[in-house]
């Protein structure tokens, strides 16, 4: 295919139905009971509805969700196991709060801990992970921050791994999905723990705090949170069919609210919109022109699965282009290596937008090969 311009023109290579039809107005989002909320496709990432999503609130026990994220981090590694034994230490069995009820001086499991935290949003158990992993309440607290930062949360800040208040421990709405999607997408195996309704520990059974788990049949996570200065939050991940929304709402003034608030946003999510995969990860969309190589073509394609999410009715207005340079390509280019990018439209409007990377090696052609590129280039 020849290029005329920076634009390199793709006809869709996902079958298109019938046409386009009228187009509605995309409804409002609920009007729901919460200082702020945030609800998004956790394939596309696409925002479907939010409100002071980046304003700094208090997380309580949605804090635990980053605990979690970094204890599961450690585990692959191989720096610790599930089958290690934390000592519980006097400061982890005082810590007020919700329980799952660990005696001081008492070998526990790290799985049994980590249920202890999920399901029964235990904070002596954060308490005890965290000295284990990081040594100390503190060292963990500055783990928990710099994982924050590697995953692009910049309006949140860590000092306990439990959410007890803390003038410095704040999150964003948005931020708190980003380390919930992080979980689900890194860590399917442990993310399962999450839709567990009942724990035992030490003879004593406590119920999974999450309201979601009875009442949507398609929830499997994730936590509930609740301070009398933070109020009721939760952050809720729901699955029907192929598509996967996640919300988080912070700052309920009841229980009650929390709940209505996230199952309203919910189905919402999964009433107004739809989602498809598009272009699978690391198969071809396009060959592309290669100077100067071994070899002349590169197949190209997306390093990730691309999805799409929009209003329900408008898949036949879907289209996609390729976006890279007029100059072209000039070998060695390595796989894996950013070439372009792959836009996604919805009639005028640009849903979304990722790399196109090369799914082969091309290496430096010969003398030969280079020289009559160099001529057929000026041309």
């Amino acid at each position: 295919m020849k290029l005329a311009s920076k634009l390199l023109l793709l006809v869709c290579v996902f079958a298109l139905p019938v046409a386009a039809q009228t187009r509605q107005p995309v409804p409002d989002p609920p009007q729901v009971a919460a200082k702020g909320y945030l609800l998004l496709d956790f394939n596309s990432g696409q925002i479907l509805a939010e409100m002071n999503a980046d304003e700094r609130l208090e997380p309580a026990s949605l804090t635990k969700i980053m605990t979690g994220y970094v204890v599961f981090r450690e585990i692959a590694a191989g720096k610790v196991a599930l089958t290690d034994t934390a000592l519980v230490s006097e400061r982890a069995w005082r810590t007020g709060g919700s329980k799952m009820f660990i005696e001081v001086g008492k070998q526990v499991s790290i799985q049994d801990l980590l249920m202890g935290m999920i399901v029964q949003s235990g904070n002596d158990a954060s308490v005890a992970l965290a000295e284990h992993v990081g040594g100390s309440v503190d060292a963990f607290a500055d783990l928990m921050n710099v994982h924050a930062k590697r995953l692009g949360m910049t309006g949140s800040h860590f000092t306990n791994p439990h959410g007890l208040p803390d003038p410095d421990l704040y999150i964003t709405a948005r931020d708190i999905a980003t380390v919930a999607m992080a979980i689900i997408r890194e860590f399917p195996e442990f993310y399962a723990w999450y839709s567990t309704r009942e724990f035992t520990f030490n003879g004593i059974t406590q119920q999974n705090r999450n309201p979601m788990l009875r009442r949507d049949e398609s929830a499997d996570g994730v936590k509930t949170g609740y301070t009398q200065a933070a109020g009721y939050c939760l952050v809720s991940s729901s699955k029907r069919d192929d598509m996967r929304l996640v919300s988080v709402v912070m700052g309920s003034p009841t229980p009650n609210a929390r709940a209505e608030a996230s199952l309203a946003l919910m189905n919402y999510g999964f009433r107004v919109y739809e989602s498809h995969r598009l272009y699978p990860a690391d198969e071809p969309v396009e060959t592309l022109r290669v100077w100067m190589g071994d070899k002349d073509m590169l197949p190209v394609g997306p390093e990730a699965d691309v999805f799409a999410t929009f209003q329900r009715g408008r898949y036949a207005e879907l289209a996609a282009r390729l976006e890279k340079s007029e100059d072209g390509l000039t070998a060695p280019i390595a796989r894996g290596s950013q070439v372009g990018e792959i836009v996604v439209m919805l009639g005028e409007e640009e849903l979304n937008r990722v790399p196109l990377v090369a799914l082969e090696d091309i290496g430096e052609g010969s003398l030969w090969q280079k020289a009559k590129d160099s001529v057929l280039r000026m041309f």
